[in-house]
Protein backbone atom coordinates (compact mmCIF):
# COMPACT_ATOMS: atom_id res chain seq x y z
CA UNK A 1 0.00 0.00 0.00
CA UNK A 2 1.29 3.68 -0.87
CA UNK A 3 2.23 5.68 1.93
CA UNK A 4 -0.12 8.44 1.27
CA UNK A 5 -3.09 5.87 1.30
CA UNK A 6 -2.44 5.31 5.01
CA UNK A 7 -3.66 8.22 6.42
CA UNK A 8 -7.59 9.74 7.08
CA UNK A 9 -9.17 10.70 4.09
CA UNK A 10 -12.08 12.25 5.60
CA UNK A 11 -13.36 15.18 7.42
CA UNK A 12 -15.24 15.15 10.78
CA UNK A 13 -18.51 15.52 9.73
CA UNK A 14 -18.34 12.63 7.19
CA UNK A 15 -16.41 10.63 10.40
CA UNK A 16 -18.98 11.49 12.91
CA UNK A 17 -21.76 10.16 10.49
CA UNK A 18 -19.84 6.61 9.92
CA UNK A 19 -19.18 6.10 13.37
CA UNK A 20 -22.79 6.47 14.52
CA UNK A 21 -23.72 4.06 11.56
CA UNK A 22 -21.40 1.35 12.88
CA UNK A 23 -23.96 -0.34 15.10
CA UNK A 24 -21.27 -1.90 17.22
CA UNK A 25 -19.86 -1.54 20.22
CA UNK A 26 -16.42 -0.44 20.71
CA UNK A 27 -13.82 -0.81 23.69
CA UNK A 28 -11.49 2.27 24.59
CA UNK A 29 -8.13 1.53 25.76
CA UNK A 30 -4.54 2.93 26.21
CA UNK A 31 -0.87 1.25 26.40
CA UNK A 32 2.77 2.44 26.21
CA UNK A 33 6.05 0.91 26.42
CA UNK A 34 9.01 2.14 26.62
CA UNK A 35 11.41 0.16 24.05
CA UNK A 36 13.82 0.52 21.23
CA UNK A 37 12.39 0.62 17.69
CA UNK A 38 14.64 0.85 15.12
CA UNK A 39 12.62 2.36 12.00
CA UNK A 40 9.73 3.60 13.84
CA UNK A 41 8.22 5.67 10.60
CA UNK A 42 8.11 1.77 9.19
CA UNK A 43 6.61 0.53 11.51
CA UNK A 44 4.18 3.33 11.68
CA UNK A 45 2.84 2.29 8.16
CA UNK A 46 2.83 -1.53 9.37
CA UNK A 47 0.18 -0.87 11.90
CA UNK A 48 -1.53 1.43 10.05
CA UNK A 49 -2.34 -0.96 7.36
CA UNK A 50 -2.91 -3.82 9.94
CA UNK A 51 -4.83 -1.63 12.48
CA UNK A 52 -7.25 -0.09 9.80
CA UNK A 53 -8.27 -3.79 8.98
CA UNK A 54 -9.43 -4.29 12.09
CA UNK A 55 -11.54 -0.68 12.49
CA UNK A 56 -9.05 0.33 14.97
CA UNK A 57 -9.54 4.85 15.83
CA UNK A 58 -7.11 6.69 17.57
CA UNK A 59 -4.62 8.41 18.17
CA UNK A 60 -0.59 6.57 18.19
CA UNK A 61 2.58 8.45 18.92
CA UNK A 62 5.78 6.50 17.61
CA UNK A 63 9.51 7.26 18.64
CA UNK A 64 12.81 5.68 18.46
CA UNK A 65 12.02 5.14 22.24
CA UNK A 66 8.66 3.45 22.51
CA UNK A 67 4.86 3.63 21.70
CA UNK A 68 2.01 5.92 23.49
CA UNK A 69 -1.42 4.66 22.31
CA UNK A 70 -5.01 5.84 22.94
CA UNK A 71 -7.13 3.77 20.86
CA UNK A 72 -10.93 2.52 20.42
CA UNK A 73 -11.00 -0.78 19.04
CA UNK A 74 -15.02 -2.69 17.76
CA UNK A 75 -15.35 -5.16 20.46
CA UNK A 76 -15.61 -8.01 18.26
CA UNK A 77 -12.49 -7.48 17.01
CA UNK A 78 -10.63 -7.39 20.22
CA UNK A 79 -9.07 -10.71 20.81
CA UNK A 80 -7.68 -10.23 17.59
CA UNK A 81 -6.26 -6.50 18.11
CA UNK A 82 -4.41 -8.25 21.06
CA UNK A 83 -3.34 -10.90 19.31
CA UNK A 84 -1.16 -8.81 16.87
CA UNK A 85 0.06 -6.61 19.67
CA UNK A 86 1.49 -10.02 21.00
CA UNK A 87 2.60 -11.29 17.35
CA UNK A 88 5.70 -8.24 17.57
CA UNK A 89 8.13 -9.23 19.76
CA UNK A 90 8.70 -5.35 20.96
CA UNK A 91 4.75 -4.72 21.94
CA UNK A 92 4.48 -8.35 23.06
CA UNK A 93 2.45 -8.32 26.68
CA UNK A 94 2.06 -4.98 27.20
CA UNK A 95 -0.88 -4.19 29.52
CA UNK A 96 -3.93 -2.74 28.50
CA UNK A 97 -5.63 -0.04 30.41
CA UNK A 98 -9.66 -0.25 29.50
CA UNK A 99 -11.43 2.98 29.87
CA UNK A 100 -13.38 3.10 33.08
CA UNK A 101 -16.27 4.83 31.33
CA UNK A 102 -16.83 4.23 27.87
CA UNK A 103 -19.76 5.37 25.00
CA UNK A 104 -17.76 4.64 21.79
CA UNK A 105 -17.52 7.84 20.75
CA UNK A 106 -13.74 8.39 22.01
CA UNK A 107 -12.06 8.70 18.73
CA UNK A 108 -13.24 9.21 15.26
CA UNK A 109 -10.22 8.46 13.01
CA UNK A 110 -6.81 6.69 13.09
CA UNK A 111 -3.79 8.47 13.28
CA UNK A 112 -0.30 7.17 13.66
CA UNK A 113 2.51 10.17 14.21
CA UNK A 114 6.23 9.56 14.09
CA UNK A 115 7.62 12.03 17.14
CA UNK A 116 11.04 12.82 18.59
CA UNK A 117 9.62 11.69 22.08
CA UNK A 118 6.58 10.20 23.28
CA UNK A 119 5.70 12.46 25.65
CA UNK A 120 6.98 16.25 25.66
CA UNK A 121 8.48 16.24 28.97
CA UNK A 122 11.82 18.48 27.66
CA UNK A 123 14.29 15.97 29.77
CA UNK A 124 17.50 15.65 29.04
CA UNK A 125 17.99 11.48 28.55
CA UNK A 126 21.55 12.10 27.80
CA UNK A 127 22.31 13.73 31.23
CA UNK A 128 20.69 11.05 33.55
CA UNK A 129 19.10 7.09 33.66
CA UNK A 130 15.37 6.80 32.52
CA UNK A 131 15.55 3.43 33.34
CA UNK A 132 16.22 4.20 37.27
CA UNK A 133 12.37 4.85 37.76
CA UNK A 134 10.76 4.91 41.24
CA UNK A 135 8.79 1.73 42.84
CA UNK A 136 5.81 0.93 40.71
CA UNK A 137 2.38 0.99 43.36
CA UNK A 138 -0.78 -1.16 42.88
CA UNK A 139 -3.29 0.71 44.24
CA UNK A 140 -3.90 -1.26 47.96
CA UNK A 141 -0.35 -0.14 48.25
CA UNK A 142 -0.35 3.44 46.75
CA UNK A 143 -3.78 3.82 49.50
CA UNK A 144 -1.98 2.84 52.10
CA UNK A 145 1.40 4.95 51.62
CA UNK A 146 -0.80 7.62 51.15
CA UNK A 147 -2.66 7.11 54.66
CA UNK A 148 0.66 6.49 56.08
CA UNK A 149 1.08 10.54 54.99
CA UNK A 150 3.47 10.41 51.75
CA UNK A 151 3.26 13.09 49.77
CA UNK A 152 1.10 12.81 46.67
CA UNK A 153 1.94 14.51 43.16
CA UNK A 154 0.03 14.94 40.83
CA UNK A 155 1.95 15.36 37.22
CA UNK A 156 -0.62 16.52 34.94
CA UNK A 157 -1.19 19.85 33.95
CA UNK A 158 -3.38 21.99 35.31
CA UNK A 159 -6.99 21.69 33.67
CA UNK A 160 -6.25 18.04 33.71
CA UNK A 161 -6.21 17.66 38.01
CA UNK A 162 -9.29 20.62 37.69
CA UNK A 163 -11.85 18.01 37.70
CA UNK A 164 -10.35 15.09 39.72
CA UNK A 165 -7.61 14.35 41.52
CA UNK A 166 -6.33 12.08 44.84
CA UNK A 167 -7.11 13.57 47.96
CA UNK A 168 -4.43 16.05 49.51
CA UNK A 169 -2.66 15.87 46.51
CA UNK A 170 -0.03 18.85 45.46
CA UNK A 171 -1.41 20.26 42.30
CA UNK A 172 0.24 21.88 39.83
CA UNK A 173 -0.37 25.65 37.98
CA UNK A 174 1.77 24.55 35.52
CA UNK A 175 -0.35 24.02 31.97
CA UNK A 176 2.41 21.38 30.31
CA UNK A 177 3.83 18.41 31.77
CA UNK A 178 7.45 19.61 31.80
CA UNK A 179 6.34 22.93 33.54
CA UNK A 180 4.79 20.62 35.88
CA UNK A 181 7.89 18.68 36.43
CA UNK A 182 9.97 21.30 37.29
CA UNK A 183 7.32 23.20 39.62
CA UNK A 184 6.83 19.55 41.61
CA UNK A 185 10.81 19.48 42.09
CA UNK A 186 11.05 23.36 43.26
CA UNK A 187 8.24 22.67 45.61
CA UNK A 188 9.48 19.37 46.98
CA UNK A 189 13.60 20.63 47.50
CA UNK A 190 12.81 19.84 50.96
CA UNK A 191 11.19 16.65 50.85
CA UNK A 192 14.15 14.38 49.45
CA UNK A 193 14.18 12.02 52.00
CA UNK A 194 10.45 11.13 52.41
CA UNK A 195 8.14 9.75 50.30
CA UNK A 196 7.02 10.91 47.37
CA UNK A 197 4.36 9.30 45.60
CA UNK A 198 3.53 10.17 41.87
CA UNK A 199 0.60 9.98 39.46
CA UNK A 200 -0.65 10.69 36.26
CA UNK A 201 -3.43 9.79 33.82
CA UNK A 202 -1.98 6.18 32.70
CA UNK A 203 1.49 6.07 34.04
CA UNK A 204 3.87 7.20 31.00
CA UNK A 205 4.44 10.49 32.25
CA UNK A 206 5.37 9.25 35.38
CA UNK A 207 7.94 6.67 33.87
CA UNK A 208 10.27 9.53 32.78
CA UNK A 209 9.40 11.84 35.62
CA UNK A 210 10.25 9.22 38.69
CA UNK A 211 13.80 8.90 37.31
CA UNK A 212 13.98 12.72 36.99
CA UNK A 213 13.00 12.94 40.72
CA UNK A 214 15.43 10.11 41.29
CA UNK A 215 18.04 11.99 39.33
CA UNK A 216 17.69 14.84 41.73
CA UNK A 217 18.28 13.24 44.78
CA UNK A 218 14.94 11.97 45.43
CA UNK A 219 15.64 8.90 47.74
CA UNK A 220 11.72 7.68 48.26
CA UNK A 221 9.78 7.75 44.76
CA UNK A 222 7.04 5.90 44.02
CA UNK A 223 4.80 5.74 40.91
CA UNK A 224 1.26 5.13 40.64
CA UNK A 225 1.39 1.51 38.28
CA UNK A 226 -1.25 1.92 35.30
CA UNK A 227 -2.05 5.56 36.54
CA UNK A 228 -5.62 6.56 37.46
CA UNK A 229 -7.04 4.40 34.85
CA UNK A 230 -5.53 1.44 36.21
CA UNK A 231 -6.39 2.25 39.90
CA UNK A 232 -10.04 2.88 39.36
CA UNK A 233 -10.21 -0.62 37.80
CA UNK A 234 -7.60 -2.01 40.51
CA UNK A 235 -10.37 -0.43 43.15
CA UNK A 236 -13.75 -1.73 41.65
CA UNK A 237 -12.22 -5.18 41.49
CA UNK A 238 -10.42 -4.99 44.96
CA UNK A 239 -13.33 -3.35 46.64
CA UNK A 240 -10.65 -0.58 48.00
CA UNK A 241 -12.07 2.92 48.48
CA UNK A 242 -10.76 5.41 45.97
CA UNK A 243 -8.94 8.17 47.68
CA UNK A 244 -9.05 9.74 43.89
CA UNK A 245 -12.16 11.81 43.59
CA UNK A 246 -13.91 12.85 40.61
CA UNK A 247 -13.32 12.57 36.93
CA UNK A 248 -10.27 11.80 35.38
CA UNK A 249 -9.68 13.97 32.28
CA UNK A 250 -8.79 12.20 28.67
CA UNK A 251 -7.49 13.10 25.79
CA UNK A 252 -9.93 12.16 23.62
CA UNK A 253 -13.88 12.86 22.19
CA UNK A 254 -15.29 11.75 25.80
CA UNK A 255 -13.02 14.72 27.78
CA UNK A 256 -13.95 13.03 31.01
CA UNK A 257 -14.26 9.78 32.66
CA UNK A 258 -15.60 9.14 35.93
CA UNK A 259 -14.13 7.51 38.69
CA UNK A 260 -16.02 8.80 41.41
CA UNK A 261 -19.48 10.55 42.42
CA UNK A 262 -18.01 13.47 44.33
CA UNK A 263 -17.48 16.47 42.55
CA UNK A 264 -14.53 18.94 43.37
CA UNK A 265 -14.33 21.50 40.82
CA UNK A 266 -17.17 25.00 39.97
CA UNK A 267 -18.41 26.30 36.99
CA UNK A 268 -16.09 28.82 35.41
CA UNK A 269 -19.38 31.03 34.99
CA UNK A 270 -21.37 30.84 37.65
CA UNK A 271 -19.40 29.32 40.51
CA UNK A 272 -22.01 26.61 41.38
CA UNK A 273 -20.47 22.90 41.71
CA UNK A 274 -19.94 21.44 38.67
CA UNK A 275 -17.47 19.25 36.87
CA UNK A 276 -18.49 19.14 33.50
CA UNK A 277 -15.59 19.94 31.90
CA UNK A 278 -15.91 21.35 27.66
CA UNK A 279 -14.82 23.47 24.60
CA UNK A 280 -15.68 26.61 23.60
CA UNK A 281 -17.63 26.07 20.60
CA UNK A 282 -16.52 29.40 19.10
CA UNK A 283 -13.86 27.54 16.74
CA UNK A 284 -11.43 30.31 16.88
CA UNK A 285 -11.88 30.11 21.08
CA UNK A 286 -12.25 26.19 22.03
CA UNK A 287 -11.06 26.72 25.54
CA UNK A 288 -11.31 24.35 27.76
CA UNK A 289 -13.51 25.47 31.02
CA UNK A 290 -15.62 23.71 33.34
CA UNK A 291 -19.48 24.70 32.44
CA UNK A 292 -22.52 23.95 34.02
CA UNK A 293 -26.04 22.40 32.37
CA UNK A 294 -27.76 25.86 33.26
CA UNK A 295 -24.32 28.26 31.67
CA UNK A 296 -24.33 26.05 28.93
CA UNK A 297 -27.68 26.68 27.54
CA UNK A 298 -27.55 30.59 28.58
CA UNK A 299 -23.78 30.96 26.68
CA UNK A 300 -25.27 29.08 23.88
CA UNK A 301 -21.91 25.75 25.00
CA UNK A 302 -19.83 29.02 24.56
CA UNK A 303 -17.19 30.63 27.34
CA UNK A 304 -18.09 34.79 26.94
CA UNK A 305 -21.23 36.37 26.00
CA UNK A 306 -18.45 37.98 22.62
CA UNK A 307 -17.67 34.60 21.81
CA UNK A 308 -21.63 33.51 22.00
CA UNK A 309 -22.47 35.98 19.63
CA UNK A 310 -20.17 34.52 16.61
CA UNK A 311 -21.21 31.08 17.70
CA UNK A 312 -25.34 31.94 16.81
CA UNK A 313 -24.89 33.62 13.13
CA UNK A 314 -24.78 31.27 9.95
CA UNK A 315 -22.05 29.65 9.04
CA UNK A 316 -21.03 31.66 6.15
CA UNK A 317 -20.79 34.47 8.62
CA UNK A 318 -18.75 32.45 10.82
CA UNK A 319 -16.68 31.89 7.39
CA UNK A 320 -15.83 35.43 6.72
CA UNK A 321 -15.19 36.52 10.55
CA UNK A 322 -12.85 33.79 11.22
CA UNK A 323 -10.66 34.04 8.49
CA UNK A 324 -6.96 35.08 9.15
CA UNK A 325 -7.75 34.64 12.68
CA UNK A 326 -5.51 33.27 14.72
CA UNK A 327 -7.17 29.73 17.26
CA UNK A 328 -7.00 31.31 20.98
CA UNK A 329 -6.34 27.71 22.15
CA UNK A 330 -2.68 28.07 20.20
CA UNK A 331 -1.84 30.03 22.93
CA UNK A 332 -3.38 28.78 26.24
CA UNK A 333 -5.14 25.65 26.27
CA UNK A 334 -7.73 26.22 29.50
CA UNK A 335 -9.06 29.40 31.08
CA UNK A 336 -6.83 30.29 34.19
CA UNK A 337 -8.55 32.73 35.77
CA UNK A 338 -12.70 32.05 36.31
CA UNK A 339 -13.04 35.50 38.15
CA UNK A 340 -11.84 37.64 35.40
CA UNK A 341 -13.56 35.52 33.42
CA UNK A 342 -16.76 35.85 35.42
CA UNK A 343 -15.99 40.25 34.96
CA UNK A 344 -15.82 39.76 31.66
CA UNK A 345 -19.28 38.30 31.48
CA UNK A 346 -20.89 40.93 33.24
CA UNK A 347 -19.29 43.37 31.38
CA UNK A 348 -20.33 41.83 27.94
CA UNK A 349 -24.08 41.44 29.11
CA UNK A 350 -24.13 44.72 30.01
CA UNK A 351 -22.85 45.86 26.84
CA UNK A 352 -25.69 43.72 24.69
CA UNK A 353 -28.51 44.80 27.19
CA UNK A 354 -27.27 48.75 26.46
CA UNK A 355 -28.17 47.13 23.11
CA UNK A 356 -24.28 47.19 21.83
CA UNK A 357 -22.23 44.70 20.02
CA UNK A 358 -19.21 43.12 21.10
CA UNK A 359 -18.29 42.87 17.94
CA UNK A 360 -19.29 46.06 15.53
CA UNK A 361 -17.10 44.68 12.60
CA UNK A 362 -20.21 41.93 11.83
CA UNK A 363 -22.95 44.71 10.35
CA UNK A 364 -20.48 45.00 7.15
CA UNK A 365 -19.68 41.08 6.86
CA UNK A 366 -23.14 40.31 7.13
CA UNK A 367 -23.78 42.42 4.57
CA UNK A 368 -21.06 41.24 2.72
CA UNK A 369 -22.81 37.76 3.01
CA UNK A 370 -26.23 38.49 2.20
Amino acid sequence: MEAHELRNKYGPETLRARLAAEGFPRTTLSFYRYVRLADPAALRNELYAEWEALGVFGRIYLANEGINAQLSVPTHHFEAFRKAIDARPEFSGVPFKIAVEDDGQSFLKLTLKVRHKLVADGLKDEVFDPSDVGEHLEADRFNQLLEQGATVVDLRNNYECLIGHFEGALLPEAETFRGAVEEMLEKLEDKKEEPVLLYCTGGIRCEKASAWFRHHGFKQVGQLHGGIIDYARQVRAKGLPSRYKGQNFVFDGRLAERITDDVVSTCFQCGQPSDRITNCQQHTCNMLLVQCESCAATYADCCTPSCREIHLLPDEVQRAWRKGRPSASSRMKAIRDPEALRARIREEEELLAAGGSLHPELTKLIQQTR
